[in-house]
């Protein structure tokens, strides 16, 4: 017997200890059907993710290397895998498309080309939630419940500076305030802070990068093929596994562009997801957050936004000069933000610094304005 098959049998041993799934396999599948690179390229990441840890299983167009299912058409292959999935034929496939229902969005898994740290985007195909704020608050637990199934006992949470980050940052501060055990990132530019900018993304300083999803699309995109002129996404590990509050189908989605390099990185990120009980864990994520007031914080949040009987009219006190900035205040609250000082006879303006939006006093103001937006709840 060759040392590689003593190391993949030994390996196969170790992962059934730990599992407790003696003689169960876990398998994968990967559908083969609908890639701008053709088949060949599906099948070759196969070949280049097949080690003896996990079955890898072909539906579409097959190959005698592997298990396979073979249909003419995207929507029989999409039928098969759907009922493989149910059956508990497969624990988990890859495909290239798939429609998630509301609730549900995919965790991409990338590494970041500045220290080579792999980080996780959350999220990046799917719609976790029809309100932007909410959708991120929930990719939060998304991301951290997919970062826990593949090992990280306790992953960093960075919020990308995005309209709605501020919002974010204050559900989840009072969420680990109430007792929600996770650690905020710092982010590496000078005035630190959880609200992550370009150059955390580079360096991947967060284990999970909250995002919302269309930001998180086109970042896998970028981070997938920024030296491949974009036609061949080359590095990564794909746009993951689709997460929910109560989801059990485990469907990870790749690009109709991804290559063959990501397509085996995608089968092996499958194999992590179904040994760390994703769906599991996700589940037990959602329990904690909402024991931690998660539910009371969406309530609060759409209270907010609910539409107002009257719009009370505030005019601006006398102006007067303006050099101070004080930042923190979400880009959707900023006009909110600076009538709330009006209120208050102070004399504000809104802006927008390196960093984000900024509500801009005089000195003599900057403390008195700050408390103001304090009690409305406008910066922490």
């Amino acid at each position: 017997m060759s040392n590689k098959l003593i190391s993949d049998a030994l390996l196969e041993v170790a992962d059934a200890i730990e599992s407790g799934n003696f003689g169960k396999k876990i398998k994968v599948g990967l559908t083969t059907l609908g890639s701008e690179h053709g088949s060949e390229n599906l099948i070759q990441g196969a070949r280049l993710a097949s080690n003896g840890m996990f079955e890898i299983v072909l539906i579409g167009k097959g190959d005698e290397d592997f298990k396979s299912y073979e249909v003419e058409t995207e929507d029989e292959m999409y039928k098969k895998m759907e009922e493989l999935l149910d059956a508990k034929e497969i624990d988990a496939c890859v495909t290239m498309h798939y429609n998630f229902p509301i609730g549900v969005s995919t965790v991409g898994r990338v590494v970041a080309p500045g220290r080579g740290r792999e980080m996780f985007l959350a999220t990046t195909t799917g719609t976790s939630a029809t309100d932007r704020v909410e959708a991120m608050t929930r990719n939060a637990i998304y991301g951290i419940a997919t970062a826990k199934a593949c090992g990280k006992k306790k992953p960093t949470v960075g919020i990308l500076n995005l309209d709605g980050a501020r919002q974010v940052e204050k559900i989840l501060i009072n969420l680990k305030e109430n007792g929600y055990d996770f650690d905020f990132a710092e982010s590496m530019r000078a005035d630190g802070g959880a609200v992550m900018r370009g150059n955390d993304l580079l360096i991947g300083v967060p284990d999970v990068m909250v995002t919302d999803t269309l930001t998180g699309n086109l970042l896998m995109k970028v981070f997938s093929s920024f030296n491949t002129g974009g036609d061949f996404e080359a590095q990564g590990y794909g746009y993951g596994p689709g997460i929910g509050e109560d989801y059990d189908r485990r469907v990870l989605i790749l690009s109709r562009a991804s290559g063959s390099p990501v397509v085996a990185n995608a089968l092996k990120y499958a194999y992590d997801i179904v040994k760390g009980e994703v769906n599991v864990v996700a589940r037990d994520e959602y329990k904690k957050a909402i024991k931690c007031g998660l539910d009371k914080e969406i309530e609060e949040l759409k209270a907010k936004k609910a539409p107002k009987e009257a719009v009370e009219e505030v005019k601006a006190p006398e102006k007067e000069v303006v050099t101070e900035a004080i930042t923190g205040v979400d880009i959707l609250d900023l006009e909110d933000a600076v009538k709330s000082l009006w209120k208050e006879s102070i004399y504000a303006e809104s802006g927008m610094g390196c960093t984000g939006p900024v509500v801009m006093v005089s000195v003599a103001n900057v403390d008195k304005s700050i408390d103001v937006l304090r009690k409305n709840d406008f910066v922490k």
